[in-house]
This record gives structure tokens, C-alpha cells and sequence, in this order.
């Protein structure tokens, strides 16, 4: 059986993702698309559009689902109509265009895997061809340094819903193995470079577009055939840097990324004054810290503009039973080259990507932040910590 392309169009809200997919429906005459359109609204706008235009010239198939977000509430709905447009034998091609605040790792995944429950396995019957997202050139600074959340801006899918604005741009950036800056005829130049470079380096795997009214070559956008889920949960920049493989063309134009390593706890006290006075020219940092008085769990850090999240990240191995070494031991024999005899596995890697990064100044203010020798014999448990709980 022939399986279906499928092509993700994500962006945040008024990126230019419908006027993109008008292009599609409109250029593309000589393969059958079916439409998947999912709008946040009661009323949703975007498919009466699509339906007063590009619907009326051919046989072409539209789904609209409303009334929720295909990266959660709606999941169910899109693996049953995914399955029966791809039954569909005169189907060329599936184009889903989700919400603007949807996350597209839920529906990459959504297409990937099976579903035992509703035994359904789109994997049988479809692939993806592209995870495009549309980046609204114009405003994507604004946004993302707004400080904003959806339910401060209205847009989030229920009252639960707290996800910050710059944590979904980010989330939208790093999983795409496509990305088009859109309204470039809206920037100058060389905000328009420097916006390219920020991008290249929060995602150095992805093929990175310019458009105006999201014009691009449709045909060369629709037969990609190179999505890789594995690579693409790998893709994020500071993944990349994690493993070494650093990309320093990006630094023609100010954007700079490092990673700062450690093998000494952080002083809980200290880390909080850190975290309260970040470093404006940090656009992007992810990665794993080690706080003295949290000595069992890894610490997850996660920033995006004025977002900065504390999460566990499970345990240090070195706190685990001897079995359990043991297997983690078996499972992982490069574990064997970074272990220290006193602390295990215990150790801070911070990826940073920013503006004119200053290396030596970050590390240092860090390094300010680390036990100092006097404190590394002390009771780490009775240090001050007010530190927000790992979620």
C-alpha cells in the first residue's frame, strides 16, 4: 500500500501559516492535498477561508477541527480522520496545518507510533514529509521578550493552560526540520540576518527559509521526504552543544553559544541571585545543574526570554542502589569515564545561546554561584534553600 506524505505547517498565531497553505492548495494543481485545519476558535475562520477559495477548484478534502489543540485535547480526533483521509486512494498528499499554539513534538508523535487503544497505526498508512514552522519575522522578538503567557494574551486552550509565549516559539523552532521566516519585507536586513542566525543556532539541523506573504517554492517544500523523528529530537541547538558539535557560523552576526561545565555543586542561596538577575544577552539555555541541597535529583534548567523553568530531571545515578549502578554501568560504559570517585555522575552542563555572549563574564558570576571549598565539608542541608520545588 502506497503511504500518504505528510506536511506540519506550526507557527505561532498570525505567522503567515494559512496564507502559506492557500499557496499550497492554489500552486499545487497537479497532486490531490487533503487539509487538516485545526483552529483555537469557536467559529473557526481559517477553514471558511480555505472553503470560499481554494476549495472550489477541485476535489480536494477538508477537516476542520475545532474547539481545541491537536498537541493534546484533539489527539484522538487526528489519529481517526488522519486514517480515514489516508484510506482515501485518491489522495495525494495531507497538509495539516495546526493551531498557533499548538507544539508539534504531540503531533509528530501522534504520526509515528501506534495506537494500541485505538488500534490505529498511521505509520502503516502515512509518513511525514516536513515539520514546517512560519516564524513572523516582524514580531517574533517582540513576542518572545514579551514576558507573556497565553492566558495573559487569551490564547491558551483552558484555564490550566500556563505555557509562556517564548517557551512555545522555542518549542515550535527546535523540532521543525523546516522553517520559513516569513514578513522579512517587514524587517531591515540585517535584523532579518541576525534573526536567521539566532534561529540556525536554537536549531542548526533545520533548512531555513525567507519569505514575504509566505511565498516560498511550494513544490520544493511538499517533496521534501527527509523528516527523521530521532534526528529531529536531537536537532535543538543546545543538544548539539551538549555533544560538541558547535556552530560557529552563527557568530558572524553576534550569536555566540557555549556550555558551561562543573563538577561542584551550586549553593542554592547564591544560584537564586543568579537566576534573579539573568543575563540579558542569553537568548536560550538548556541543560542539566547540580544543587547541593537537591543532592539525589538532577536539576533541569530551561530559559526562553523571560521564561526560566526548574524541573527534576530524575536521579544521579551515584545516588542509586549498587544494583542499580551496576545496570546503569552495563547499559552505558562511557558512564565509566566520567565518573568521580566521591560524587558519581553529579555534574552542571548549561548550554548558552545569546547576543554578544560574553563567555568569561557568565562562567564567572557561575563560578561564584559553586560551593566554595569550606562549604563543599560543611552539612549541605542546612543551606538556605528557597529555590521553587522541581516540577
Amino acid at each position: 500500500m502506497k503511504k500518504i506524505p505528510v506536511t506540519v505547517l506550526s507557527g505561532y498565531l498570525g505567522s503567515g501559516k494559512t496564507t502559506l497553505l492557500r499557496r499550497i492548495l492554489t500552486e499545487e494543481t497537479e497532486i490531490k492535498t487533503a487539509v487538516i485545519v485545526n483552529d483555537m476558535s469557536e467559529i473557526n475562520i481559517d477553514g471558511y477561508i480555505l472553503k470560499g477559495d481554494a476549495f472550489s477548484r477541485t476535489d480536494e478534502k477538508l477537516v476542520e477541527m475545532q474547539n481545541g489543540c491537536i498537541c493534546c485535547t484533539l489527539r484522538e480526533d487526528l489519529l481517526i480522520e488522519v486514517s480515514k483521509l489516508a484510506a482515501l486512494k485518491e489522495i495525494d498528499h495531507i497538509v495539516i496545518e495546526s493551531s498557533g499554539i499548538s507544539e508539534p513534538v504531540p503531533v509528530a508523535q501522534t504520526l509515528c507510533f501506534a495506537d494500541e487503544e485505538l488500534n490505529i497505526d498511521l505509520t502503516q498508512l502515512c509518513y511525514i514529509n516536513s515539520m514546517v514552522t512560519v516564524v513572523d519575522a516582524n514580531r517574533f522578538w517582540h513576542d518572545y521578550y514579551s514576558g507573556e503567557s497565553l492566558l495573559d494574551r487569551k490564547e491558551a486552550a483552558d484555564e490550566n493552560d500556563t505555557r509562556d509565549i517564548a517557551d512555545l516559539l522555542i518549542e515550535q523552532i527546535e523540532f521543525a526540520n523546516t522553517i520559513i521566516l516569513n514578513k522579512v519585507d517587514l524587517v531591515d536586513d540585517s535584523e532579518v540576518k541576525k534573526l536567521h542566525a539566532a534561529v540556525s543556532a536554537l536549531n542548526p539541523e533545520a533548512d531555513i527559509l525567507q519569505s514575504s506573504f509566505s511565498s516560498v517554492d511550494t513544490k520544493e517544500l511538499l517533496h521534501r521526504n527527509h523528516f527523521d523523528l530521532e534526528k529531529a529530537s536531537g536537532s535543538a541547538g543546545w543538544i548539539k552543544e551538549l555533544n560538541e558539535e558547535h556552530t560557529p557560523e552563527t557568530e558572524e552576526y553576534g550569536i555566540r553559544s557555549f556550555v558551561y561545565r562543573r563538577k561542584r555543586p551550586f549553593h542554592p542561596k547564591r544560584l537564586l541571585n543568579w537566576l534573579e538577575n539573568w543575563p540579558d544577552t542569553v537568548i536560550r539555555a538548556k541543560g542539566f545543574f547540580w544543587l547541593a541541597t537537591r543532592n539525589d535529583t538532577a536539576g533541569l534548567l530551561s530559559q526562553a526570554g523571560t521564561s526560566i523553568i526548574l524541573q527534576g530531571a530524575g536521579n544521579w545515578i551515584a545516588s542509586m542502589s549498587e544494583e542499580e549502578k551496576e545496570e546503569a554501568f552495563a547499559e552505558d560504559p562511557v558512564l565509566t569515564e566520567r565518573w568521580d570517585s566521591v560524587f558519581g555522575d553529579r555534574i552542571t552542563e548549561l548550554v548558552f545561546i545569546g547576543t554578544f555572549l560574553v563567555n568569561t563574564n557568565i562562567e564567572a558570576s557561575l563560578d561564584d554561584c559553586l560551593l566554595t571549598e569550606e562549604e563543599m565539608s560543611a552539612d549541605w542541608t542546612l543551606f538556605q534553600d528557597d529555590l521553587p520545588p522541581f516540577q
